[in-house]
């Protein structure tokens, strides 16, 4: 192809603060035909003469050199620098890949994460539309729609993503979305991974902030103001979850020994849940239990303070009368792997974590107190609490708590860790006096606080 004069020169090179980003800087004032050259792989304007490739497969290299060849092949001038060229000529590995990728070529495992771009990219544009999401104790899963066109089911993050299943409508595709995944389901996209972080940071593009989801449109600004997170809100109506939990499991039986218990159990024979209900601060409002057979010895078990909040409740008792929180053996001892399981949701919505000589605790990065605890001298398959699930004041002093034996399925406590760092719900209006105080006893009682903005699906 015969050079042409009118083409500018283009100097390519790795991104000062990301390891693989390239960037580019058109250094004659005639730009429009390498911009658009460099748009059609990937780059993205960030200034009047640069542009900027950051994808999420870390493969920008091997990206910015195909760009470099056509722009050259156009008559443009191209130089790469040397530390670019080096890692155009590396080539780049995944640790974290799948098993069948050791037997693909280079070229065939650029098709998977070139998909997972083009997704990614799909919905960083808004041509893919996330409705839900949820985390299969694996990965990240969620269901969406294209502008136009099908629905979809994904299946893991950065560059592993993929779609799984097609559907002809978005309703079939969230119907069996939720049937899939019930208690786990969560609205909107799941948060970024620090991998999309990083490249929305180096194109320029403010990442959205964890902030509550937006509020229903007509609600007024006060409304607003009381979204806060599931653990600081207050306890909510136990009683009516109660009613709830057995109008949607069909297989629990209920009955009642006295007044002031009421007892579920499970045709199994094997689960059985206990409410108290006039259960003061000092008492267990809810205690959850699992047995080896229905005469065999105690699994574990689970108590639960009167100030829990209901939704964090709710999340506990949805995956509790499921299949998955009955796996665990007698006598299994905890293992790292069941910590990172179960705080796995509270990493990566950033919640500290402290290890100490005997507890290891995730606390919310925000003002209001809550966190997961682990007390590391607590026997193993005994009856002592090993887990603990607080919010407000302190952990040794909390407003409320749920309470675990060490044999606790990770399961069960991921879904609630799950709950506490992605969980959102309207804190009720305070009652407002009318009169003197000493009137106050006569006011009438207000309604039940309002539902949670996520309320799971029973079952799992």
């Amino acid at each position: 192809m015969t050079a042409r004069t009118d083409l500018p020169d283009v100097r390519l090179a790795l991104h000062p603060e990301h390891s693989s980003a390239v960037v580019a800087t058109l250094t004659t004032p005639e730009r429009y035909l390498a911009r658009a050259v460099l748009a059609e792989y990937g780059f993205r304007p960030t200034g009047d003469s640069t542009m900027v490739l950051a994808r999420i497969d870390h493969d920008e290299p091997h990206h910015a050199d195909r760009a470099a060849l056509a722009l050259r092949q156009g008559g443009a001038i191209v130089e790469v620098s040397a530390a670019l060229q080096e890692e155009i000529e590396t080539e780049w590995t995944y640790g974290n890949a799948p098993t069948h990728w050791q037997w693909l070529i280079p070229e065939e495992i650029r098709e998977h994460t070139g998909e997972a771009q083009r997704i990614h990219d799909d919905i960083a544009a808004g041509r893919l539309t996330i409705h839900l999401h949820a985390h299969d104790g694996w990965t990240t899963v969620a269901v969406g729609t294209y502008a136009g066109g099908k629905s979809v089911h994904l299946h893991g993050e950065d560059h592993l993503r993929t779609e799984e299943t097609d559907y002809v409508s978005e309703a079939e595709a969230v119907a069996d979305f939720h049937r899939r995944h019930t208690v786990a389901v969560r609205p909107g996209p799941a948060p970024l991974t620090d991998i999309e972080r990083d490249a929305l940071a180096v194109l320029g593009t403010a990442p959205p902030s964890p902030t509550p989801p937006a509020a229903p449109m007509g609600l007024a600004a006060e409304e607003t103001s009381r979204l806060v997170p599931v653990y600081a809100n207050g306890p909510g109506d136990h009683e009516a979850l109660l009613a709830d939990f057995f109008a949607a499991n069909g297989d629990w039986e209920k009955w009642r020994p006295h007044d002031e218990t009421t007892i579920a159990s499970h045709e199994s024979l094997t689960l059985r849940v206990e409410f108290l209900h006039e259960a003061t601060h000092g008492d267990s409002a809810w205690t959850i239990a699992a047995y080896e057979s229905p005469v065999g010895e105690r699994l574990w078990h689970a108590t639960a303070t009167p100030a829990t909040p209901v939704e964090v409740m709710r999340v506990l008792l949805n995956s509790f009368s499921t299949e998955d929180s009955w796996d665990r053996g007698s006598g299994t001892p905890v293992k790292e792997e069941d910590l990172v399981h179960a705080s796995r949701p509270l990493d990566d919505a950033g919640w500290h974590l402290k290890v100490g000589s005997r507890l290891i605790e995730w606390t919310a990065p925000t003002a209001d107190a809550a966190g997961l605890r682990f007390d590391t001298f607590v026997k193993q398959g005994g009856d002592l609490p090993a887990w603990t699930i607080w919010g407000g004041n302190t952990a040794d002093n909390p407003s409320w708590a749920i309470h675990l034996s060490t044999l606790a399925p990770s399961a069960l406590i991921q879904d609630v860790a799950f709950e506490l760092a992605h969980g959102y719900s309207h804190r009720p209006p305070p009652l407002h006096a009318v009169g003197p105080t000493r009137h106050l006893a006569q006011t009438p009682v207000a309604a039940s606080p309002p539902a949670a903005t996520r309320r799971p699906a029973p079952g799992r």
